[in-house]
């Protein structure tokens, strides 16, 4: 900002050409009739005459004329008050050079008279308000020093503060430090002007180096001086520096009522909480005022760094009360911080609060909320937040991406599509990401159809198909076992000039070994070899994670040495696998002893490895020894994830103890772990086989509030249990729960309600439910047929007892 006498000064306007050449002209008549000992100015013309010819022929008369005008003027009275308004008008009418107008001055002043003095500051302020750069007065300024005249520290200031605002502040720095070099003097003004240039242009070092020079020069600094150099230690971090500051300025007597913001704003950020606290205090009780807004939510982002935002809320709530009005800053520190801590409910009571005050300017708050909400699982609110604010225009792509690709990747491809169409009708173009989250919610599901025409329709719309496109098709393919179509792509992406990644071709290798197809990996692996592909850690543990999953841990070992020779280092990944396998295969004698070797090559196992132990003698029944791994797990440091507790849970459902597989699910939330929907089914399924569907149900219910998306196996299991115990009425409802949540029934889901109908005597409600069975694209298998021919219910034996279909007779 500038000094208020040099916005004053600049406020004036020039006065009227034709009026200061009739003045001037004027003024040197009357001079030389009243000055006896002034020349014969008869000869000389009027500069109003010289104004008139062209610029190229007028400098050296004009300048001349101008020279002779003011030695006229200065003989009759040194502060003549024409002589300032004649120079002016040469120097921004007649546009004379710097040099000239400094030389026509001291033509008529001698260099250490203080009229030369008066009228050369009054030129240089001139000249550094006036023009659009600082060219003109930094060339007048030069001229003046080396004629010998040292301008007064007002105009000096003047040029300072147009060399910073027209060049830069380096340049600023540069002038002034010239000169204090000669000797001239400084004042706080001038120290001001600099060292704002300084804070301005982030040379934040150069402005405290001139504070503490100022001692020296004997220039005590003012408010001013001070709230900047605040303002500069606050940018560089110095806290203690400026706490020691801050105590001058009150030894001063100096309230630094603007400064105190920048103090608790560095403090908060320094994390000295407390002493923010206090300089807080410090400033209401002398100013005698309550807690302004912009403290109020320093403080909050304060508390919200240091992971208190339970304080940041209850100083919000405070704000609230003493009438105080939230700005948007205000809420965007709250909403991050909520964000930060998961407390996804605040966040959504405050985001309303946002929109209902119209304080909703921008998407980036907004979107905070909405991928909470997500992380919450809670779908339905976000899209609900999202159709309250649709029409204000704050939306943006990245908002609907969020949603669609979440929504695609958890299977709701229907309400994903809605969005599309919404967020078409708004005028919001998709990106490239939104075709892709489409094309994975076509995949997930299976129709591949679907896909493609939507991949077909890319290049209309601008969107050139990357690696990326043609890498989900390829496992959309994969995944409904399509390789041949797979390798198409493959082929096309090679001819589009598409470049394959490793995360391409890994993708291919893992879809073979996930299809039980690893017999193929190897000549697979040596065409892709053959095209360039370096194969990595990640595609020996995707083919060894094949063989192993497959049973056949001799081609992984064959795979494994394959890997060393190749000079590709095991990690943890490969060992797991090996673990896994071991165990898989009743070998847990050879898994321990590939732990130890792993410890001994300082490979610590982590939680993967340690749950494949646990997993394999869940699946033996043999709880006493998983138990033990549980507690080497502690020891090492590790905290269990849901998939631990999940092996737990499976491991007592398959024995039937249900009173185990409770304990450790009520252990699982104790600790916070949220269970994911393989461990809600693992508990429907084992609590719907021991009879106790009711709370089954309930398990259910609590699902899906808490935001976990059933899938088909869920309701198979639930369905199964409905079905066994007679309540073919509520197995039907929960079919038709599945058809609204768009998760498609399996051929077991369909066996078993017919199963049921047929046992029910109600052959007409079995065979629509066979017809329903072909139109959704199930094919019925050997058993649906058994059932069907027969008439008969299929009755369940004990070696069946685990057969989800065969158990629903029973």
């Amino acid at each position: 900002m500038r000094p208020p006498r040099l916005r004053a000064a600049a406020a004036s306007p020039p006065l009227p050409r034709r009026r200061i050449c009739t003045d001037a002209a004027a003024a040197t008549s009357s001079a030389a009739s009243s000055s006896p000992s002034s020349p014969q100015q008869g000869a000389a013309q009027p500069l109003s005459a010289q104004f008139a010819r062209p610029l190229a022929a007028r400098g050296p008369a004009v300048a001349d004329d101008l020279a002779s005008s003011l030695r006229a003027l200065l003989a009759s009275s040194p502060t003549h008050p024409r002589a300032f308004p004649l120079l002016r008008s040469a120097a921004l009418q007649a546009r004379l050079p710097p040099d000239a107008l400094v030389d026509a001055v001291l033509s008529a002043a001698d260099a250490g008279s203080p009229a030369a003095a008066a009228l050369l500051s009054s030129l240089l302020a001139c000249l550094s308000r006036s023009a659009r750069d600082c060219s003109a007065a930094t060339a007048a300024y030069a001229r003046m020093v080396a004629r010998g005249v040292v301008p007064d520290a007002k105009s000096r200031t003047d040029l300072l503060v147009v060399t910073a605002r027209s060049a830069s502040a380096a340049d600023a720095l540069a002038v002034f430090d010239d000169m204090r070099s000669k000797g001239y003097h400084a004042d706080a003004m001038m120290y001001d002007a600099v060292m704002r240039a300084c804070v301005r242009g982030g040379m934040h070092g150069d402005a405290v180096r001139l504070f503490d020079e100022m001692a020296s020069a004997g220039v005590k600094p003012d408010e001013h001086v001070y709230s900047l150099i605040i303002a500069a230690l606050c940018k560089l971090h110095d806290v203690d520096r400026v706490l020691q500051v801050l105590g001058e300025m009150r030894e001063a007597g100096i309230r630094p009522w603007d400064s105190y913001n920048y103090v608790v704003d560095a403090l908060v950020k320094a994390g000295r909480m407390e002493e923010a606290l206090q300089v807080k205090d410090q400033k209401l009780l002398a100013a005698g005022k309550k807690m302004d807004v912009v403290l109020a939510t320093t403080l909050m982002h304060g508390y919200c760094l240091h992971g208190k935002v339970g304080k940041a809320l209850d100083l919000f709530d405070e704000v609230v009360r003493d009438g105080l009005a939230p700005t948007i800053v205000t809420y965007g520190v709250l909403l991050k911080g909520c964000d930060a801590e998961g407390m996804t409910d605040k966040a959504y009571e405050l985001c309303r609060q946002m929109i209902e005050q119209g304080l909703l300017s921008s998407a980036y708050e907004f979107n905070l909320v909405i991928k909470g909400l997500l992380r919450d699982k809670r779908w339905e609110d976000a899209i609900g937040l999202l159709e309250v604010v649709v029409d204000t225009g704050v939306l943006d792509v990245y908002t609907y991406n969020c949603l669609i690709h979440w929504l695609c990747q958890h299977h709701k491809l229907r309400e994903a599509l809605n969005l599309w169409e919404k967020m078409k009708e708004t005028g919001i173009k998709p990106s490239i990401v939104t075709y892709h989250s489409l094309l994975l919610g076509y995949c997930e599901k299976g129709h591949m159809d679907e896909a493609l025409r939507l991949y077909s329709e890319m290049p209309g719309k601008g969107f050139t198909p990357n690696e990326v496109t043609y890498t989900t098709l390829m496992k959309g393919y994969i995944k409904k076992n399509s390789f041949d179509k797979a390798y198409a792509l493959l082929d096309e992406m090679h001819q589009h000039g598409v470049s394959c990644n490793d995360y391409t071709y890994n993708i291919l290798i893992n879809g073979l070994c996930m299809a039980n197809r690893v017999c193929e990996v190897d000549d697979m692996l040596k065409r892709f070899i053959s095209e360039g592909f370096v194969p990595t850690a990640m595609t020996y543990n995707s083919i060894i994670n094949g063989f192993v999953k497959a049973g056949m841990m001799g081609s992984a070992f064959a795979m494994y040495q394959q890997m060393c020779e190749k000079g590709i280092t095991p990690n943890i990944v490969t060992y797991t696998s090996f673990i896994d396998g071991y165990c898989r295969t009743d070998c847990c004698d050879l898994a321990v002893k590939l732990l130890n070797d792993m410890r001994h090559k300082g490979i610590q196992p982590d939680i993967a490895a340690y749950n494949a132990f646990i997993n394999g003698f869940c699946k033996q029944g043999n709880m006493s020894h998983a138990l033990q791994f549980f507690v080497l797990l502690l020891k090492d440091g590790l905290k269990p994830n849901v998939n631990v507790y999940t092996s737990f849970i499976t491991g007592y459902k398959n024995l039937k103890m249900m009173e185990g597989a409770s304990r450790f699910y009520y252990s699982m939330l104790k600790e916070g772990i949220v269970a994911d929907t393989a461990t809600y089914t693992t508990l429907i399924d084992g609590f719907s086989k021991a009879g106790n569907v009711a709370f089954a149900l309930d398990l259910y219910s609590e699902m899906l509030a808490t935001g976990n998306i059933p899938d088909d196996k869920t309701f198979t299991a639930l369905i199964h249990g409905l079905c066994r115990s007679g309540d073919i009425d509520g197995a039907k409802k929960l079919l038709d729960e599945m058809r609204r949540l768009d998760v498609g029934p399996n051929v077991f889901t369909y066996n078993m309600m017919i199963n049921a109908y047929i046992r029910d005597g109600k052959l007409q409600e079995a065979f629509q439910l066979h017809d329903e069975m072909l139109n959704s694209g199930v094919v019925p298998d050997d058993t649906t047929y058994d059932i069907l021919v027969g008439l008969k219910p299929v009755e369940a034996s004990p070696a069946d007892a685990e057969n989800p279909v065969l158990n629903s007779a029973s």
